[in-house]
């Protein structure tokens, strides 16, 4: 090692455990010398108080929201009570104008009664009860026994959708009615697809194996720091509870806002002459009003998530930062107030880009199912897909950075790749297998729900095949609501390596435990880091 390392009281890192960087061909244990490093001021959590950043992107944003809600009291206070009964306007040849005809008006109560729809309700609201202890229980199991969860469900990869492949084969052969619409040879397909399907997923998990190891103890990791912070559980939804309530009254100014119009008489040609129809008209602002609320809404949904990652960020930072054995108070608060007041242009500014990323990709995918053929259209495709990996490249950890710093959006997302670039850490590269060994996990355990709930409802249910669409939509929101745990625990994962590769800048060593795991991960995807030979603190 150079002199200038020997001079310092620790090595946070082993010689011996050098690889091969992405970003550089230096011995990544080795800090670089900079002859700049004035320029590279220390980075620690702000706890004090922080400036407004990204103003523009936060007035533009209420005016929009403002402008959503003021032309939606418009529309509601010029509805024409007409536009409900525009089918009972006939035409009056006298006045040459569309007049009400009287008629008796009839009220229709409908009831659902029937066995499925209560069987349905039922099993969601049991299945939504429960989503929380069991998302709960995961994060326990986690914690403690994570090595023993993943290994256990790993087979389930397999086995269940093999199970559920060849169940499915059975129930058609032996069924007359499904027997006779899908012939034989169509099944067969079907099956051998799938298989082709299973065999793949297969093979991701034997290539990935090397990583198990690694990945078990990040998600540990993440999990013990979630469990740190337990009250984000109860937080994040809440803010999406919030979003929807904000929405239901654009919903409402939506729905209002095609009453505004008026009935006119509509000339047709038949064969007996021309004649009059009655028609709805609405006014020509309502669809650039509805173009106003979407584009709000949009924007309203990726701010709300980059509000989340960014409490997320900023209250696992405090738990990261803080000293061992104590535990910082209000920290969820305080993440809560920087990003809903000074820091709330940076989560707009984030917010936009991500919608932007959102809406853009969703028309290239739009564009590639309408099957448009040419050289020019396939170099506009590749440079989309390549403008959107790049912006996905430089969100990857700004908001994190933010949340840590208070700095604004790009000065976050500069500072936040450079500090990769300077420590040698990869800011293309975390650990996506954590992502699809839990999104696996919570694959199995809601497939093993919704085989238990097919298996309860055909004991007490009089209900036929249609127990397995109930259950298959048991099975879709206990998925949705554990995607959403994996989400956070996603974001931990990410914020923690970001705190991770602060410590390494100043040398310090918070957290010795994310230490020993996080210095393990691979600066680039050919690599692999032995989980047993490499040694992250050398006192």
């Amino acid at each position: 090692m150079g002199s200038g390392e020997e001079s310092k009281p620790s090595i946070l890192y082993d010689p011996s455990s050098s690889t091969q960087p992405l970003l550089s061909a230096t011995d990544p244990a080795v800090p670089p010398q900079d002859a700049d490093d004035d320029q590279y001021p220390p980075i620690s959590y702000q706890h004090g108080p922080r400036p407004l950043r990204d103003l523009p992107a936060l007035v533009l944003f209420l005016v929009l929201s403002l402008s959503t809600i003021a032309f939606g009291l418009v529309a509601v206070a010029r509805r024409n009570p007409a536009a409900s009964r525009a089918s009972s306007f006939v035409f009056d040849p006298a006045s040459s104008s569309c007049v009400l005809r009287s008629s008796n008006t009839l009220s229709l109560s409908l009831f659902f009664s029937s066995p499925f729809l209560k069987d349905l309700i039922w099993t969601l609201v049991v299945t939504l009860l429960l989503s929380g202890p069991i998302a709960l229980a995961i994060l326990w199991l986690l914690r403690h026994y994570a090595k023993q969860v993943v290994y256990t469900a790993l087979p389930f990869f397999i086995l269940i959708p093999a199970f559920i492949n060849v169940y499915w084969f059975a129930a058609c052969t032996l069924n007359h009615g499904c027997r006779h619409s899908l012939p034989l040879a169509y099944r067969i397909l079907a099956l051998i697809f799938i298989f082709i399907l299973i065999a793949i997923i297969l093979w991701i998990i034997v290539a990935n194996w090397h990583r198990v190891e690694l990945t078990v103890r990040i998600v540990q990791i993440s999990a013990a720091a979630l469990a740190g912070n337990i009250s984000l559980v109860a937080v994040l939804p809440a803010l999406g509870l919030g979003l929807l309530v904000y929405f239901a009254p654009i919903v409402v100014f939506l729905v209002y806002s095609t009453w505004n119009g008026k009935v006119v008489p509509k000339e047709k040609e038949g064969a007996g002459g021309d004649y009059y129809l009655c028609v709805w008209r609405q006014d020509g602002w309502v669809p650039a009003y509805f173009a106003l609320a979407i584009i709000t809404m949009i924007w309203s949904v990726a701010t709300m998530v980059e509000a989340q990652v960014y409490v997320i960020s900023g209250t696992i930072a405090q738990w990261y930062f803080s000293k061992e054995g104590s535990k910082p108070s209000r920290s969820i608060r305080s993440s809560l107030r920087n990003a809903f007041g000074p820091s709330f242009g940076t989560v707009c500014f984030s917010g936009m880009v991500m919608g932007a990323i959102r809406i853009i990709r969703a028309i290239v995918d739009s564009a590639k199912q309408d099957g448009a053929q040419g050289f020019v259209n396939l170099v506009l495709k590749c440079c989309a897909k390549f403008l959107l990996s790049a912006f996905d490249f430089v969100n990857k950890f700004t908001v994190n950075f933010a949340a840590i710093t208070g700095e604004g959006y790009c000065s976050a997302a500069k500072m936040t790749y450079e500090l990769l670039k300077r420590n040698l850490l990869s800011a293309v590269f975390v650990e996506t297998v954590s992502t699809r060994i839990l999104a696996g996990i919570i694959f199995v355990l809601s497939a093993l729900y919704a085989i238990a709930v097919c298996a309860i409802l055909k004991a007490v249910s009089a209900l036929g095949t249609e127990m397995y669409l109930v259950a298959a939509l048991a099975w879709l929101l206990l998925m949705v609501v554990l995607g959403y745990f994996v989400h956070v625990l996603d974001n931990v994962i990410d914020t923690v390596y970001v705190c991770y590769a602060i410590d390494r800048d100043k040398g310090e060593v918070c957290k010795q435990e994310v230490h020993e795991v996080y210095v393990l991960l691979p600066v680039s995807r050919n690599h692999r880091p032995s989980v047993n030979n490499r040694s992250p603190l050398v006192v």
